[in-house]
């Protein structure tokens, strides 16, 4: 196949693009930069922004498949910082897909698009959206999500992949931040309670991508349908952000606050951080506050038996590989 990747340059994206290249595809990447890692990988790289549709439409002339990775992703932001590179944008990828007769999509979802601020446990693919969201994030997701969805037919197959919270070797989001914040002794554990939660190791998340993109057709079992996707070893939140701490030998997090406490502040910089338009994000929102206090872990029986999707890299294995990589960036 020649398959694009929207935001091949990233964290996800590279991944993707590395192993579709190692199973014999043809891989070109759409992007906001040139990324001398995939130039030096022999990656056709085309510049543009997903809101742009003949940019996307140009991009995509020529493929067989569209793996759309690309999102405005984080906790903080305008609504419209968030829908027009995740609604719209998907708009467009889907309009270029009819344009250029491209007949699979595999879309990158997020299981926060099913978050109501309760605990997730042991929850399939059969769990509700919510009918209110705490962050921008999620909210553009679903809609996304739900339009990849809808465009599934006869001319076009389509699945969505929810993997959760990726880390590894090489992550530009939630290990630089835990470890940031963790040096700056500025994690506290929200509550007592020990929540579960999945995560999912790089080479696993983009293994299920690559799995999706190889069995996806019209008529496959999987056209039209959503995944989640992680390590499947729930373990305590706060261990896992301790080992991470660990790997990058940083001391582990012992002080505590209460879930309630943390709302409140999270809602206090809300609040400030709009009246007074300050530029960054809040240390803690509502959202995060919610996410940090709850469980969150999955029932992947669905990936396991439709992707034939198996976790190869262990959450240990990849411990270790991400305190290697760290050690060798000191």
């Amino acid at each position: 196949m020649k398959v694009l990747v929207t935001g091949g340059g990233g964290f996800l994206g590279k991944a993707i693009v590395k192993l579709l290249l190692q199973q014999g595809h043809e891989v070109c990447s759409f992007a906001r930069n040139i990324y001398p890692q995939l130039t030096m990988l022999g990656v056709e790289q085309s510049v543009g922004d997903l809101t742009d549709l003949s940019a996307v439409i140009k991009a995509a002339d020529g493929c067989d498949l569209i793996c759309h990775v690309a999102a405005k992703a984080g906790i903080w932001g305008s609504y419209d910082e968030f829908y027009r590179p995740n609604v719209i944008g998907t708009k467009n990828i889907i309009q270029a897909c009819r344009k250029c007769a491209i007949t699979r999509l595999v879309y990158t979802s997020s299981p926060s698009v099913v978050f109501d601020g309760s605990d997730l446990e042991g929850v399939d693919e059969s769990v509700p959206y919510p009918d209110h969201y705490l962050s921008w994030y999620p909210q553009t997701k679903a809609e996304a999500e739900q339009l990849v969805l809808a465009a599934n037919d006869a001319s076009l197959a389509t699945v969505a992949l929810r993997p959760h919270l990726i880390w590894g070797p090489e992550d530009n989001h939630l290990v630089p931040r835990i470890l940031e914040r963790g040096r700056a002794g500025a994690l506290r554990r929200i509550g007592e309670r020990s929540c579960l939660v999945d995560t999912v190791y790089i080479d696993n998340a983009a293994k299920a991508h690559v799995l999706a993109a190889e069995k996806l057709s019209s008529d496959s079992v999987i056209a039209g349908k959503v995944y989640f996707i992680s390590n499947d070893e729930p373990l305590p939140l706060w261990d896992i952000v301790n080992r991470i701490l660990a790997a990058g030998g940083i001391q582990a997090v012992e002080k505590t606050i209460s879930p309630q406490l943390a709302s409140v502040i999270g809602a206090l910089l809300e609040n400030v951080y709009r009246l007074l338009r300050l530029s960054g994000e809040p240390r803690m929102t509502r959202f995060v506050a919610k996410e940090l206090s709850t469980a969150h872990w999955f029932d992947i029986s669905a990936a396991k038996r439709e992707l034939g999707y198996q976790p190869q890299v262990s959450v240990a294995e990849g411990l270790r590989r991400l305190q290697d990589w760290l050690q060798q960036g000191d």
